[in-house]
């Protein structure tokens, strides 16, 4: 029998500030769903969302093997999951059944330490959303460049740029659910060229080069290797923006981010050794986009155009879900009085955050013209701060609230949780030591921004200048019950 994912009711005296008592057997949930116009997702559908959050395909892979040899890079997609992409999922999987509402880790930052830390938390992670998502309709441009000259540089790249960020924009206002299984049509398709690829190389295969630790002289890149690893193997946790659009979230993100991590995993480590066996080039050449040289290599041209046109057909699907997860962030901070009650306004023809993918889709067309060689990389530190205190997040939710029904748990203690936390916390650390002046300077001014955007809101609250949900329920700044 499926799980009832509405909230229980409770009496209103109760409040985030204190654990609940010990016949409470589940917290309320700030904000579930309540239209009823919009089918929800299934299963198969938040796989591959979550694999177009995550991944998209084994495209960005290849400078591990540029930065370190083929040994390393195999090892590196072999043991970071373990490392890195594990943890972040399984904290997912139990606090978005938890929690699930729209507003995913604002949620849990909001309940494990106030309302301040829950919107730093949204900003921080809105800003990495929307600076990556610029990144993809440049990336399809890129490809049909190689196909027609015409889209390099000047006016036509600029109006296919604007043009495809806009169309696919209106294909996110049709329907999560749409877009759930256009990434299913989109997954399938971009991933059998490897597939084929990774068959055909078989009896070209030799073992032996799998163990090479890089060519004689060639410098290890530990920053790129890191960050390259870092990029195609993060974001688990962005789908939980979208929880409460998922039927029975309670049985399905498990199962869901169960599945997709493998799905992930082996999309990323079968084409890296059929290509690293089969290929023998110089390690310089291991640049993005090398799958599709190789699978020229390995079997013809053919393939390659195979492979260049699923990476286009890949860098749809990250759009889709990354600008999904960013577009529900903002309907769920609506919901919870961070943000004025009209971003939270739904279609009435598809029941989709038209305002939240509207402003999405405005700040991607306003960073897209900008270098992101630091912008990128300032995203990436900013989300590694979000992550460290997701983390801590979780951890103190477990001892703030020891009683409170979690569908599904992490089967480790407090000390053991801890530990879980520490290691990819370390990661994180590590790349934000590595980081430019430059770096630095663009996620300080992003965070003091985030800052002064908090105590905004609540200065036009005070002055009640809009309208915000919760008005009711908000008591110096906490949503009680």
């Amino acid at each position: 029998m499926a799980l009832n994912t509405q909230p229980e009711k409770q009496d209103s005296s109760i409040t985030t500030n204190h654990p609940p008592p010990l016949n409470t057997t589940i917290l309320p949930i700030t904000n579930p769903s309540t239209t009823t116009n919009h089918k929800k997702l299934t299963l198969i559908p938040l796989i591959f969302l979550i694999y177009f959050e995550v991944a998209g395909g084994p495209f960005g892979e290849e400078p591990a093997v540029q930065a370190a040899g083929p040994l390393l890079a195999i090892l590196g997609f072999l043991v970071f999951p373990f490392i890195w992409a594990i943890p972040e999922a399984l904290v997912t999987a139990e606090l978005s059944t938890t929690f699930p509402g729209n507003g995913g880790f604002v949620i849990w930052a909001h309940k494990a330490f106030g309302p301040f830390c829950g919107s730093l938390m949204g900003s921080w992670k809105f800003l990495t959303g929307v600076i990556n998502i610029a990144a993809f309709p440049i990336l399809c441009v890129d490809y049909l460049e190689k196909l027609f000259p015409i889209f390099a540089s000047g006016l036509p790249r600029t109006l296919a740029t604007l043009l495809s960020t806009i169309f696919l924009s209106f294909v996110n206002y049709s329907g999560l659910n749409i877009v759930g299984y256009a990434a299913i049509t989109l997954g399938i398709i971009s991933l059998m060229p490897f597939i084929i690829m990774s068959c055909i190389a078989i009896p070209q295969i030799k073992p032996h080069r799998w163990l090479s630790m890089g060519q004689e002289g060639v410098k290890k890149d530990w920053n790129l290797f890191f960050n390259t690893l870092f990029w195609n193997l993060n974001f688990w946790d962005t789908v939980s923006t979208m929880a409460g659009e998922v039927k029975n979230p309670k049985k399905t993100f498990p199962k869901a981010l169960f599945l997709s991590v493998i799905l992930t995993c082996l999309a990323y480590i079968i084409p890296l050794m059929a290509v690293t066996g089969a290929v023998n080039v110089d390690q310089s050449e291991w640049e993005s986009g090398f799958h599709a040289v190789a699978a020229e290599m390995i079997s013809g041209k053919w393939l390659k155009i195979w492979i260049e046109i699923g990476a286009v057909l890949s860098a749809i699907g990250l759009f889709e879900a990354q600008l999904s997860s960013c577009a529900y962030q903002v309907l769920g901070m609506a919901d919870l009085g961070f943000l004025p009650k009209f971003f939270g306004v739904r279609s009435k023809w598809f029941g989709t955050p038209w305002v939240g993918i509207l402003i999405s889709t405005l700040i991607t067309l306003a960073v897209s013209p900008m270098d992101f060689t630091d912008i990128v990389a300032s995203a990436n530190f900013i989300y590694s701060l979000g992550m460290l205190l997701e983390f801590a997040a979780f951890v103190w939710l477990r001892r703030k609230f020891p009683t409170l029904k979690r569908p599904y748990k992490v089967p480790l203690g407090i000390p053991g949780l801890v530990v879980m936390c520490l290691i990819p916390s370390a990661f994180l650390i590590l790349i934000m030591v590595i980081a430019t002046k430059i770096v630095f300077l663009v996620s300080g001014l992003m965070t003091v921004g985030a800052i002064i955007w908090y105590f905004l809101m609540n200065y036009c609250k005070s002055k009640k200048w809009f309208v915000f949900a919760n008005d009711d329920d908000v008591k110096d700044g906490e949503l009680s019950y």
